[in-house]
C-alpha cells in the first residue's frame, strides 16, 4: 500500500531475505571474506553465527548469487529440530539420493556414488545447514562423519552451519572436539553501526526506487538505530512500520517522532499478541481485560480487591483510559487504511 503513494516500485523492508537489497557493511563484508576463504578450502566446515534477524540467510543468499552453479551442486537444510538419523536422510536427499526404504549402509554407498559422479562432471558439493543451534549432538556427529568421505584425497563434501550465537557454545562442548577440529573459519556476524543503520535504511530505498520521497530526517535514522539495535530484520520490520503510518498520514516527511510513535505502537502490537479490533470500535473494559493489563486490584477469581487503595485505583482508571485511547486510535488507523485501499482497489 505504502509503496504506491511513495512511488516506490518495490518493498524496500521486506522480511524475507532477497541478496538484491544485500547491504554489504563492515561486518557483512568480514563474513563474506571468511566464506570465501573457507570455501576455497575446499573442505571441513564454516561456521557463521549471528542474533536473530542479523543477516545471515541474506548473507548465504548474496554468497549463492556469485557462485558457479556450474562449479557448486548445493543442498540446503532449514529443518534442523530433527534426530541425527533424519538429518542424514535430509543430507543426502538434498543431493538426489533415493532414501527411500534404505539401510543406513545402503545409504551412504548411495552417497558416496552420487558425490563421485557430482565430482567427476566437475561440481563440488556444498552442504548448508541453517538453524544449526537447533542441531543435536547425534545431527552433529552425523555431519561429522559425512565431511571424512574422500575421493582421490580431497573432500568430497563441505559444509557451511548457520546458526544464533548459543550454537558457538554448543561447538566448544567436548563431545564434538574432533568436529571443531574441521572448522576451517569462524565468523559472528554483529548488528549495524548507527551511520550503517541510516546508510542501509536509504540503500533499501534507494533500491525500491525511492527519489528523496519521504524525506527522512536525521533524528528518525537515529530513532530507528536506538530502537533495533542495529538488527537488519527489526530495522526492516520497524521502517515498514513507519512508511505505513507516512502513508496513512498523507507526509512527505519521516520525522524522529514518526518513528517513535511506530516503534510504540509496534511493541504494544507484539505485547497484546496483534488481538483484533471489534467492529464495533472500541468498548469497556471487562474484568477478563483488566487482568491482562496486570491490575493489582483483582484477585485470582478477577474481582475488586477489598482492600483497594485510592493510588492502585486511579492507575486503574489510567489504565483503563490509555487501553481505550489505544483502541480508538486504532480503529481510526483501520478506517483510514480503508479508505486509501478502497482508492485502488487492492493492496500490497
Amino acid at each position: 500500500m505504502y509503496e504506491k503513494y511513495y512511488d516506490l516500485n518495490a518493498p524496500p523492508f521486506q522480511l524475507t531475505p532477497d541478496s538484491r537489497f544485500f547491504f554489504e557493511s563492515r561486518a557483512h563484508a568480514r563474513a563474506i571474506a571468511h566464506l570465501t576463504f573457507g570455501l576455497a578450502q575446499g573442505e571441513g566446515f564454516v561456521v557463521v553465527t549471528g542474533e536473530v534477524g542479523a543477516g545471515k540467510t541474506t548473507l548465504m543468499e548474496r554468497l549463492l548469487s556469485q557462485l558457479d552453479r556450474d562449479t557448486y551442486a548445493i543442498a540446503r537444510i532449514n529443518t534442523t529440530q530433527v534426530s541425527g538419523d533424519d538429518l542424514f536422510r535430509l543430507a543426502m536427499a538434498g543431493f538426489g539420493v533415493d532414501v527411500r526404504d534404505a539401510s543406513k549402509s545402503t545409504l551412504l554407498l548411495r552417497f558416496e556414488d552420487a558425490l563421485r559422479e557430482y565430482r567427476m562432471s566437475g561440481q563440488r558439493c556444498l552442504l548448508i545447514v541453517d538453524e544449526a543451534q537447533n542441531l543435536s549432538l547425534a545431527a552433529l556427529e552425523e555431519l561429522r562423519m559425512l565431511s571424512n568421505i574422500t575421493e582421490g584425497g580431497q573432500a568430497s563434501l563441505q559444509t557451511i552451519l548457520l546458526g544464533q550465537p548459543q550454537f558457538r557454545r554448543i561447538l566448544a562442548s567436548p563431545e564434538l572436539d574432533q568436529l571443531r577440529q574441521r572448522v576451517l573459519a569462524s565468523y559472528h556476524l554483529g548488528p549495524l553501526t548507527r551511520d550503517e543503520t541510516r546508510s542501509y535504511i536509504l540503500h533499501r530505498l534507494t533500491m525500491a526506487g525511492w527519489r528523496d520521497t519521504p524525506r527522512w530526517h536525521d533524528a528518525a535514522f537515529a530513532a530507528v538505530f536506538d530502537h533495533s539495535g542495529g538488527i537488519p530484520r527489526r530495522i526492516n520490520r520497524l521502517c515498514a512500520r513507519v512508511l505505513v503510518y507516512g502513508a496513512l498520514e498523507e507526509t512527505a516527511e519521516i520525522t524522529g517522532g514518526m518513528v517513535e510513535t511506530a516503534a510504540e505502537e509496534l511493541a504494544q502490537d507484539l505485547d497484546s499478541g496483534g488481538a483484533p479490533l471489534s467492529p464495533a470500535g472500541p468498548r469497556a473494559a471487562a474484568p477478563r481485560d483488566l487482568a491482562r493489563l496486570g491490575s493489582p486490584l483483582l484477585d485470582d477469581g478477577g474481582l475488586y480487591g477489598a482492600s483497594a487503595s485510592a493510588g492502585a485505583l486511579a492507575d486503574l482508571r489510567q489504565r483503563i483510559e490509555a487501553l481505550e485511547i489505544r483502541m480508538a486510535k486504532r480503529d481510526r488507523v483501520f478506517q483510514r487504511l480503508l479508505t486509501l485501499l478502497g482508492a485502488d482497489g487492492h493492496g500490497t
